[in-house]
């Protein structure tokens, strides 16, 4: 048995630790102010620079917003979307989380988005589809084509009338694309790839068009999972198998 070093955890990440915690648990709500600098030292026991640091921390993950010198005291945010955003895309870039979890993951989300979508859709909605569709047809070069690729995927994300699916989607997505952009750059079989991934809209529009979003959910995972998975190392492709089912 061998244990790992112990972390020292330093005293402002213990003062962002509490008022998050007060943030989330609703004992601080958004528009509410925190004590200025010199009363949060004598609450918490700490110096200026702790207190600063903390501040410095929780305003850069838009808990707070902080202005030096305000005698009224930082003032606590609202939860917002970009927020959201923000804090997943964190989450999705850092180094602990391969391409594998991600692809697991947006297999599991955009599966879900269109089950939504064949139900939620508006006639505008599946408008906005169909004119992305087209825009995709008419593309021959392949940055173009996959910007409007993306404004597919984004009409499907807020057709299931979901913010949150929306911001996962768009995080979890961006990021899938970054880890493999050179090797997409580069592959010698782009326009096989357009193909391919026009026939697929093609058949899921129609899925969804009909409502039929179990259909149309098995249609996206499918497709995920066979234009992303020779990127995967072998041994990691196996945990996306049981979404094909």
């Amino acid at each position: 048995m061998r244990f790992e070093p112990v972390t020292t955890v330093r005293a402002y990440e213990r003062i962002v630790e509490q008022i998050e915690q007060a943030v989330l648990s609703g004992q601080l709500s958004p528009g509410e102010r925190l004590p200025g600098e010199r009363e949060l030292m004598t609450q918490f026991g700490v110096s200026r620079s702790t207190v600063r640091e903390a501040l410095r921390v929780l305003q850069a993950g838009d808990v707070i917003r902080s202005k030096p010198g305000d005698p009224r005291g930082p003032e606590v945010l609202g939860a917002s979307a970009a927020t959201l955003q923000k804090s997943m895309h964190r989450l999705a870039r850092a180094e602990h989380m391969g391409l594998g979890e991600l692809l697991q993951f947006r297999m599991l989300l955009e599966g879900s988005a269109y089950l939504l979508a064949a139900r939620f859709r508006s006639d505008t909605q599946l408008a906005e589809m169909q004119a992305a569709l087209e825009a995709m047809r008419a593309e021959e070069d392949y940055h173009e084509f996959s910007r409007a690729d993306v404004a597919f995927h984004d009409a499907v994300a807020r057709a299931t009338q979901n913010p949150l699916i929306v911001v996962c989607g768009e995080v979890v997505r961006g990021v899938v694309l970054d880890l493999i952009e050179d090797k997409l750059a580069h592959a010698d079989d782009r326009r096989a790839l357009m193909s391919a991934s026009l026939r697929h809209h093609t058949e899921v529009l129609e899925a969804v068009r009909s409502g039929d979003g179990e259909l149309a959910s098995r249609l996206a995972r499918h497709a995920l999972h066979d234009y992303y998975a020779d990127y995967l190392p072998p041994a990691e492709r196996p945990r996306l198998a049981p979404l094909l089912d």
